[in-house]
């Protein structure tokens, strides 16, 4: 793999910026760029569950990675998420992502017909890895969206076998006792990048070291705060911080989740990403209104 270095802070997942007829608003992710530049993310996670990629084509993903790694400019990593239902699809975007200059790519299982063993899930990505080879993989692991709910541990160990380039997974479910067990793996052989911003704090407990989230973009010094407290062993100051990241995904599950209450929130601090994609609906005016009202209740904007 080319120049592989293990991830360590925060990456965060981005949103996918959109104008008002609903296009990508490629024009925004330089400003996006700079403003994640500017902060202490040392990554990016491009056209994941945040980035809508469900919602998008082959060709706006394309040209969003591409958007993203020429803003990067090298200051900070940028992931491709590369999954798709089609394996063809993907292998696709491995293949693109890989000569677009990404420094990694990584995919959710399929999750309309289903893997239902560990080697069905590696014998599905193993051609999409090999599509990117020079390139390490993550694999996304989310079982509350795609339903493939299998023992991600066996899947690094066996996976291993047939995809060189598997380096670690995306770990976005609460199960820490599996968790755990990934990242003890042969000695700490693989990444373990934590997944739900609201528990972070447990994850860094397990020995996890980096993590991906959405909420990162807007409250960054947070998570900052989390990872550093909790490398000086520091629990009560970690959690107290981490009560912060909770008091604020409380208010954006009242606006419909993470996509849609954290593209409004990215509004609000100065980079208009647009509405998301339908089904999910257009923020009003009147949301917007209460949301602020609602972050103001909790000093969002101080921290």
């Amino acid at each position: 793999m080319n120049n592989y270095e293990r991830l360590e802070g925060m990456v965060a997942a981005t949103f996918t910026p959109m104008d008002e007829n609903g296009d990508v608003n490629l024009s925004i992710i330089e400003k996006y760029a700079d403003w994640i530049a500017s902060t202490p993310i040392k990554g990016v996670f491009v056209c994941g569950t945040t980035g809508e990629f469900s919602s998008l084509t082959i060709d706006e993903r394309k040209l969003i990675l591409e958007k993203w790694v020429a803003s990067a400019g090298k200051r900070f990593k940028v992931i491709a998420h590369v999954g798709s239902n089609c394996q063809r699809s993907a292998m696709e975007l491995a293949c693109h992502a890989e000569k677009a200059g990404a420094d990694a790519i990584a995919s959710i299982a399929p999750s309309f017909f289903k893997p239902g063993t560990v080697d069905e899930l590696s014998d599905f990505f193993a051609p999409v890895c090999r599509s990117a080879s020079g390139l390490p993989f993550y694999y996304y692991n989310m079982p509350s969206i795609t339903g493939v709910n299998l023992p991600v541990d066996r899947f690094l160990v066996e996976g291993k076998k047939k995809i060189p380039n598997l380096v670690g997974t995306k770990f976005t479910h609460n199960n820490l006792m599996e968790m755990g067990a990934c990242i003890d793996l042969e000695q700490h052989k693989f990444e373990v990048l934590h997944g739900f911003d609201e528990i972070l704090i447990a994850g860094l407990s397990m020995g996890a070291v980096a993590g991906v989230g959405s909420t990162y973009n807007y409250i960054p010094n947070v998570y900052h705060a989390i990872f550093e407290s909790m490398k000086q062993n520091d629990v009560e100051t970690a959690r107290a911080w981490q009560m912060k990241s909770i008091r604020t995904v409380e208010v954006i599950i009242k606006y419909g989740g993470g996509v849609r209450g954290g593209k409004a929130i990215m509004k609000l601090i100065g980079i208009d990403c647009g509405s998301c994609r339908l089904p999910i609906k257009p923020f009003s005016v009147e949301e917007y209104d209460k949301l602020k009202g609602d972050l103001d209740a909790i000093n969002f904007f101080d921290f």
